[in-house]
Order: C-alpha cells, then structure tokens, then sequence
C-alpha cells in the first residue's frame, strides 16, 4: 500500500486493562518510524462524526507521556456503535471524507468481537485498518489485551467479599461478565480460591451446586471454634440450566450490536439456593446445633449476590496487560507499513509478529471443558456431578507461548 504519514486511533466497546498500552504502543512506534497518531474519540461514534469535528488530537511525545498505560480504560473513549447500523445511506462516504480531512491514512482499532466485526466490514470497504484485539472476556481466538486485569479483579472482589461472608455466616454469589464464555470466572475464582464456578460452557444443575455447597459450608461452621464459615460461588452472567435455559433477566433490553443484556444471573442462582435451604430439614437441625437459629427470624444461612460490574474493568491495568498492549499496539504499525490490513495482530515473539485475518480472529472462544475435572479432583464444584479428568501425558521440548 501506499507509503503511511499518519495513523488513527480508535478504541470500541466496553472498556478495559491495557488499552491505554495499545494506544502507546502505536504513537511510539508509529513516532519511531516517521509516522504522526492522532486519536479519534469516542470509537465508531467519533469516526461517523469525524468529518464534522474542528481538530483532532495529535499524539506528540508530549501528549502520549501523560497518558498513563498503567491505568484501565482508554485515553481515546469509547462508544458502543456498530457502523452498518447507522441510519445513512451515505455513512461509509462520510468516514472516508472526515479520514480525508485530517489526512488520516490508516486506522489502528482496539476492540473485541463486535469491534472486530466492524474492522471487517471498514476494510471491505477500502479503508485501511489494523485490528488489536481487546476484551476482558477473553472470547476471541487469541488473547484480548484486558483479560488479565480482569481476571485478577475478579479474584480480588471475591477475596475481599470473603470477610464479609465469614463475618456473618453468609453463601456470597459474586456475578460476573464474560457473555457466552466463562474465562474470566473460571480463572478468577480459582485465582480467589472460590469453591464454586458457575460457566456458561457447564449447564447447571442445582442439586448438585445446593448438596455441595451443603456439605462444604456446614463442614466449615462445625469445625470452626468459633463456628463461622462462608461459600463462595463465582457465576458468569450467561449461564444455563440442565434444561438448556439462558438465565438472565428478560427485561435488561438489548445492546447498540443486538445483544441481549445478560444480567440477573446471581439473582437467579441466589433464589434457587434459598428455596433448597428453606425446604431442607438438615438446616434446621445445623442452624439449632450452631447456636444460629432464632425463629421466625434466622432459620436458614443468609445467601448474597454482589455484581462487582463495571469495577472489573476499572481501576489498574495489570502488568501482563500493560506488556501485551504495548506490543501488540506497537507490532500493529508493522503490519500497517507491510499493508497486511484487516488482520488482528496476535503477538509479537522475538522478532515475529503473528497476526490472523480479523474474521478469523474474532470467532468465540469457549472455556476448554477438558480440564474441569482436574479442577473438581481439587474439589471445585462446576454445578454438575464431578467427572474423570481423563488425562494424556505429552512430552513437550520447545513449549509455544501460551496465554490465559
């Protein structure tokens, strides 16, 4: 392609670690090799509206020193705006002559699946973009900038909710994002040591969550001298039943990409709990042999459900994250001067950097349900009667990178 003056920046989607790195990663190299950066705020929204905008904002050595990659969220802004969606015939012309405006050659976009999608259908139309991949949900085929952050947030919460759950003899749910993947509950909660993950890869199958969290919990009140114990359960929010049900609450809406809303999930695995607890005589029996019982008043164990929310994506980027962006952001400009647009940059390993068309990169991922029953030999319950861990020994003399 023809030789690169200047670069765009957009971040899309939902915010998270590391996007700050991403668009660091880009100025500096893109600086490095003679090419101006310039951000073009609030993701597909600000592209739409570029053309219309007075000035955009060079990312000169001193812009970029007061960015912060260190920090979660993004520099650039965000928007939730799928481009083929917006209601102008004329929308695709519009972004060309607002890139035209401010002589903006290529874009580097930071996104998930949905951004990703978007990277696609931008390129089919002659516009030059390099796709980085972001999403704390860690559902794309290669490893998603902010995955980690989110992870360790996630493990962090559910620690930090341990206290309050001993305090007060509690069964704390802690609900999740992750859509129709579990990455991010599953290795947050064995990151907190939880003794219950709910995934959306795992139907769930309440007696079995209710019996081992029966078992677990009354074990740990019995034993304790003081007699206090708590149960922690991870849940993701696009869990199903045995039945094959989505469990969310229908009246969350739809997102601006015709997604449902899924929330209502540790709502729902609370009052599935209590009705098992309230119909349990054993209860009874634990809560007199404890000394918790107070009738009428405190017949059964408390159970809570906490979603932490948008403070999983807030706050600090993790330094995995920080290191990703930096290089996936900076390999991103490789790969705009080697004109190998509408690819996703996947890594960059010594002097390689490997990428993969962006259609191919953005299929979802699901948790891999081999190795659940490594996890239930530990004793971990996945809402489902634990299985073999059916193991394979392999030798390996190079092992290949792996991410999350």
């Amino acid at each position: 392609m023809a030789s690169i003056k200047r670069i765009g920046i957009i971040t899309s989607g939902g915010d998270c670690g590391g996007l700050n790195a991403v668009i660091k990663g880009v100025s500096r190299e893109a600086y490095a090799r003679g090419i101006e950066t310039v951000v073009i705020p609030n993701g597909y929204a600000g592209l739409y509206n570029l053309v219309s905008l007075e000035n955009v904002t060079f990312l000169n050595a001193e812009r970029v020193s007061r960015i912060e990659a260190s920090l979660a969220g993004s520099e650039a802004g965000h928007s939730r705006v799928k481009i083929s969606k917006i209601a102008d015939p004329k929308k695709y012309e519009r972004i060309k002559e607002g890139l035209k405006k401010f002589s903006i050659d290529a874009l580097v976009i930071s996104g998930g699946d949905d951004t990703g999608s978007v990277v696609v259908d931008l390129s089919s139309q002659g516009i030059p973009c390099i796709h980085v991949p972001k999403t704390m949900d860690l559902d794309l085929q290669p490893y998603s900038v902010g995955g980690d952050s989110a992870v360790n947030r996630i493990a962090m919460f559910t620690r930090d909710l341990k206290t309050t759950g001993l305090s007060h003899n509690r069964v704390m749910i802690i609900e999740v994002f992750g859509r129709y993947s579990g990455h991010t509950a599953f290795r947050g909660g064995i990151g907190a040591e939880a003794d219950c993950i709910l995934i959306p890869e795992i139907p769930v199958d309440f007696d079995v969550t209710y019996e081992h969290m029966k078992a677990t919990y009354m074990g740990r009140v019995k034993r304790s001298d003081v007699k206090t114990g708590t149960y922690m359960i991870v849940v993701a929010e696009g869990i199903s039943n045995i039945d094959g049900e989505m469990l969310y609450d229908e009246t969350a809406g739809i997102d601006a990409f015709g997604h449902k809303k899924l929330a209502g999930a540790g709502r729902y695995v609370r009052q599935q709990l209590e009705k098992r607890l309230k119909a349990d005589p054993d209860m009874t029996a634990f809560m007199k042999e404890t000394g918790m019982y107070a009738p009428g008043i405190y017949e059964v164990p408390e159970v809570r459900e906490v979603m932490p929310g948008h403070l999983v994506r807030s706050g600090g980027s993790s330094a995995y994250d920080v290191n990703f962006g930096y290089k996936t952001g900076a390999g991103a400009v490789y790969l705009l001067i080697e004109g190998k647009t509408g690819n996703t940059v996947v890594d960059v390993v010594g002097n390689s950097i490997h990428y993969m068309a962006t259609k191919e990169a953005i299929k979802l991922r699901h948790v891999d349900v081999e190795c659940i029953g490594l996890w239930e030999d530990i004793g971990i319950c996945f809402g489902r009667k634990p299985q073999k861990f059916n193991y394979v020994l392999e030798e390996v003399k190079a092992p290949v990178p792996r991410h999350l």
